[in-house]
């Protein structure tokens, strides 16, 4: 027999976040995840919260490497949805678009399949922390290069003091838990 979560509060949620100063580069105050979904419980009540956000018009749960897999296939298989991945470069086999962005302590690059989607497809953008907004931002472009819609960007954490909506401005953005 399996035993039913039980509801947590974000305040309880925000107990399962680690902080780890100085990763991955001097002054960046690390928000780990990994607590929270090596526990059961908490794991499943934020799966939960997150799939509450996430309408019946949704096609396809896309997760941005790598924490974002975590919860967009958590989300995907409760919703009996799709996953759709954003890698890094060189992480995917077959035709690709990509997009340089700039990320709080640096740049990078994200790239997605270019069969992955494409117009009349509407997804989620799932990921674990919302910082500057330039990792979901290039998603974002990168979704939309392939003609589909955005539903909504859906976060675990967002880092508010780093204003990262404003990078998302027109899109739906829903985080659960806010560090201020």
């Amino acid at each position: 027999m399996t035993a039913t979560p039980t509801k947590l509060t974000t305040p309880d949620w925000q107990s399962f976040i680690r902080d780890v100063p100085d990763f991955p580069k001097p002054g960046i105050m690390f928000k780990d995840i990994t607590p929270l979904v090596a526990d059961g419980k908490a794991f499943s009540a934020v799966v939960d919260e997150l799939a509450s956000h996430i309408g019946s018009d949704v096609d396809a749960i896309v997760g941005i490497e790598s924490r974002g897999f975590i919860f967009g296939a958590a989300l995907a298989q409760k919703l009996g949805l799709g996953l759709i991945t954003v890698r890094k470069p060189g992480k995917l086999p077959a035709a690709v678009h990509a997009v340089e962005y700039e990320l709080e302590y640096g740049v990078d690059r994200l790239e997605i399949h270019r069969d992955a989607l494409s117009k009349g497809h509407n997804v989620v953008i799932v990921d674990d922390l919302l910082a500057t907004g330039g990792t979901a931002a290039a998603t974002v472009e990168l979704i939309k290069t392939l003609g589909a819609d955005i539903d909504a960007c859906l976060f675990v954490i967002e880092l508010s003091f780093l204003n990262g909506k404003q990078a998302l401005a027109d899109v739906n953005v829903r985080s659960l838990m806010h560090v201020d």
